[in-house]
């Protein structure tokens, strides 16, 4: 196998060429040193304020929440996840302080949320007409495939481990499971919010 050639591996575009553009949205400094970020084409060089209210004209009325008793290290995960798939909102349920390593920088993108509590988030769903569906595989649970996800929707995770807490079981609308074929009782939180994102892009995007 050749060696990677580290110039052609290096993320991004290098100081813009030519005459600079006119345009506001335009970040001088990244014009000026290049723009190295982990963002699409059509972002680049952009200022972080001008990529967020260019996704605020188009993101999508699903919400993601996950509940964080113990400093899940799936949150950031979820975060990217939620950004790639261009979420509304991602809700932290419980305590505040999260690990945003694995979220890659992109929940400077991600309008992120906290609720203290479930029942906190509860009545803020409720007050924007938005049902909640957890998505755990517990006995009972709906599965996933096939169900017809509301366009406008609040779909929660529990923490990995223990899932869906007793006050979130009790708040969802339903609770749905993702088909599983292997040996293991339950899959990664963040795997099963990215499954569950994509379930809800199929149907709506």
């Amino acid at each position: 196998m050749a060696p990677v050639d580290e110039e052609r591996a290096e993320v991004g575009v290098g100081p813009w060429v030519g005459e600079w553009p006119s345009d506001a949205r335009y970040d001088p400094a990244l014009l000026a040193e290049g723009d190295r970020r982990n963002v699409v084409d059509r972002y680049r060089y952009w200022t972080v304020e001008a990529i967020v209210a260019d996704l605020d004209t188009r993101r999508h009325p699903f919400h993601v929440a996950i509940e964080n008793w113990a400093h899940d290290l799936n949150i950031g995960s979820v975060v990217r996840t939620a950004n790639a798939f261009l979420a509304a909102e991602v809700h932290i349920v419980g305590n505040r302080r999260w690990n945003r390593r694995g979220a890659m920088v992109t929940d400077r993108y991600q309008h992120v949320r906290h609720h203290p509590t479930v029942e906190d988030l509860v009545a803020w769903a409720a007050g924007e007409g938005l049902p909640v569906l957890g998505v755990d595989n517990l006995p009972g649970s709906v599965a996933l495939e096939g169900y017809p996800l509301p366009r406008a929707c609040v779909l929660l995770f529990g923490q990995e481990s223990v899932g869906l807490s007793d006050a979130a079981r009790a708040a969802a609308v339903d609770v749905l499971h993702i088909a599983q074929f292997g040996s293991t009782r339950s899959i990664n939180a963040g795997a099963a919010a990215a499954i569950a994102m994509h379930a809800w892009v199929a149907q709506h995007a």
